[in-house]
Order: C-alpha cells, then sequence, then structure tokens
C-alpha cells in the first residue's frame, strides 16, 4: 500500500475553510467539490490512457484518450455522496458505483448493507472516495470487498486521515494494490473515534442534520 499526502497551498487553504465550524453546509459542499477536484488530479497521475489520432484545425497529430474498461468511481454512502460531483467533474465518462457501509458506534467495525457494482473488476482502475480516514474500519472493509471482486488497482481518495487509520490499512492491506491520496494527515483520534483537529462529522456538515 502506498500513501500520499497532496501538499497544496490551495488545497490548505480550502481545507482551512472546511475546518471551521462557522462555514454552513451550502459552503461546505461547494468546498468539497472544489477540493475533491484538486484531490483527484493527484489520485489520476497514473490513470491508464491509450494513444489516438486525432486532426486538429491546422495538422494530424497524435494524443491520448482514457483506456477502457473506463474507470470506476465508488463513493461510500452517504458522505462519499459529496465527493462525487468533484471527481466527476474530471472524469465525466468514468462509470459509478456505490458501497453503503455503516459504522458501529461502540465496535467501530464496519459492514456493508447495499451496493452497486460489477460483479468483475478485473482490470479496473478502482477509486474509492470517503472524506474522513478514522479508524480504517469502512475502508477496509469496502477496500477488500473490492479486492474480492477482482480490483488490481485501487486508489481511496480521504479528505483528512489520522494516523491510527493509516497504520490500520497499512497492516490489513499489506502487499494490495491500493494508493490513499489525502488531503492532509491530522494529529490523531479522540476516544469517540473522531480525527483531531479534524472538521466534524462530514456526513452531518454536508447535509446539514447537525
Amino acid at each position: 500500500m502506498k500513501t500520499h499526502v497532496a501538499n497544496h497551498p490551495l488545497i490548505t487553504h480550502k481545507l482551512t475553510l472546511l475546518r471551521d465550524k462557522r462555514t454552513d453546509s451550502p459552503t461546505f459542499r461547494h468546498l468539497t467539490e472544489e477540493l475533491v477536484m484538486l484531490l483527484a488530479y493527484e489520485a489520476t497521475r497514473e490513470i491508464r490512457t491509450e494513444k489516438i489520432s486525432i486532426e486538429t484545425p491546422v495538422a494530424p497529430t497524435t494524443g491520448v484518450h482514457l483506456s477502457k474498461p473506463r474507470p470506476l468511481v465508488v463513493p461510500i454512502l452517504r458522505a462519499g455522496l459529496g465527493m462525487l460531483e468533484g471527481m466527476t467533474r474530471l472524469i465525466p465518462s468514468a462509470e459509478v458505483g456505490f458501497l453503503g457501509m455503516v459504522r458501529d458506534e461502540k465496535t467501530l467495525q464496519a459492514s456493508t448493507y447495499a451496493n452497486r457494482l460489477p460483479e468483475d473488476l478485473s482490470g479496473r482502475q478502482c477509486y474509492i472516495l470517503d472524506p474522513m480516514l478514522a479508524t480504517g474500519g469502512t475502508l477496509i472493509a469496502a477496500t477488500h470487498y473490492l479486492l474480492e471482486r477482482g480490483a488490481t488497482d485501487i486508489t481511496i481518495i480521504c479528505i483528512l486521515a489520522a494516523p491510527e487509520g493509516v497504520a490500520a490499512l497499512e497492516k490489513s492491506l499489506t502487499g494490495a494494490p491500493v494508493t490513499v491520496v489525502m488531503g492532509a494527515l491530522d494529529e490523531r483520534l479522540n476516544e469517540h473515534g473522531y480525527i483531531v483537529p479534524g472538521l466534524g462529522d462530514a456526513g452531518d456538515r454536508l447535509y446539514g442534520t447537525v
């Protein structure tokens, strides 16, 4: 497993606004979309392409377009939905699947309650979207779910991560074809499993249910 913190001034700027408890839900959603587009640029550096011949208004030339099968974007419900628009703006030709994951607040273990994914993910580049990598339980379960369906190239995109969550992923996914791209690596988890300093509950802040 590989990890990458996308250290860029614009990412840090938008993260600061997201963290601010005074930021309202509409602004939070808009900032999330912009931030995910920046993270997606980092996450798609190795997206597969193939050469194509075209003609410009001036002369023939050779360019590239995305290879088939098309990339698969998998937001984790519900908070991952807030990241989907930014990702599909960057890759409008990508297919979209969904995973519904729920975390037991006592055990912090994740389980799957819904999925809309192809049965066979062989040869697909998959991008999992989840704003927060906290304990790692949800993303570990989601990643294993994709690996069991044949995925061999998985990139996880997170807005924030905690060291404990990164360590849990590394332990569970040793040797797996997985890359984690994050906007920032925060200090720690608190006793309730929340990232510190974090930004609170991403789902609640996205959809205004605090």
